[in-house]
């Protein structure tokens, strides 16, 4: 390990490193791991029809109309449950775009994604490569909308809310998508993969690049998958830079 890289791990607090124990391998219901992805119940045509005519509405939105429908939905019943939606927040014509699942507790309260300790860990861990929430970086969550209790989102409720990501995406025109956790993976790339099996490569969402890594939350909870979340850093912030090349 370079110096220049353990200084970047000390400032994002990802010390110790390297510190595996045996048999620490196996899945975990840890928010952003290894949770099965949520399964839809058949639908209906009708409800099939409803919905494209809904995604084709949001798809048209502008920012102002977008924020509006969002706080104003009630597709699912997550609204009735929540304190406030959480759109997103930061630069809207960012070249990166950070993806995470759901609203906890605080970011309900606040109404703004990745706060608490989690947010801190992110803004290190921004900070490590150069970056700083609000510049040229947006962060948004799958749901717009904070599940009881932090209990896993529902495969409605997510197909409900998906549109809204999709609207974003097109509205803010990232270069690089960064998608957090299992579960903001399997909904971006429509697969039940682990997070193991799609790290380290290039994957698209709606035709933009997009890296997989593991959440903060979970971050704080398992020491050893820092340095793992480090390396995703490090290969995004390579990443980009070629993308930035090609123009």
């Amino acid at each position: 390990m370079t110096a220049r890289r353990a200084l970047f791990l000390e400032e994002m607090g990802l010390t110790p490193l390297w510190r595996l124990k045996a048999g620490r391998g196996g899945a975990s219901n840890a928010q952003g791991l290894d949770r099965p992805a949520p399964v839809a119940a058949p639908v209906s045509a009708q409800a099939t029809i409803d919905a494209d005519e809904r995604a084709a509405r949001i798809a048209r939105m502008d920012w102002a109309e977008l924020k509006a429908s969002v706080a104003a939905c009630t597709a699912c019943g997550l609204r009735k449950t929540c304190t406030q939606t959480v759109v997103g927040i930061g630069d809207e014509r960012a070249d990166w775009l950070l993806v995470g699942e759901a609203p906890g507790a605080e970011e309900d309260a606040r109404g703004e994604p990745f706060v608490g300790q989690a947010g801190k860990l992110l803004d290190a861990m921004l900070a490590g490569i150069g970056l700083k929430r609000g510049e040229d970086v947006y962060i948004a969550n799958v749901l717009k909308c904070r599940p009881p209790g932090n209990r896993n989102p529902e495969a409605a409720e997510v197909a409900r809310c998906s549109p809204f990501l999709a609207r974003q995406v097109e509205l803010i025109q990232p270069r690089l998508i960064l998608a957090m956790g299992r579960f903001a993976c399997q909904t971006l790339l429509a697969s039940d993969a682990s997070i193991a099996s799609l790290r380290g490569r290039e994957h698209r969402y709606q035709g933009v690049p997009l890296i997989v890594t593991y959440h903060p939350a979970y971050l704080l909870r398992s020491l050893p998958e820092k340095a793992k979340a480090w390396e995703d850093l490090c290969f995004a912030r390579r990443t980009m830079t070629n993308l930035r090349q090609r123009v």
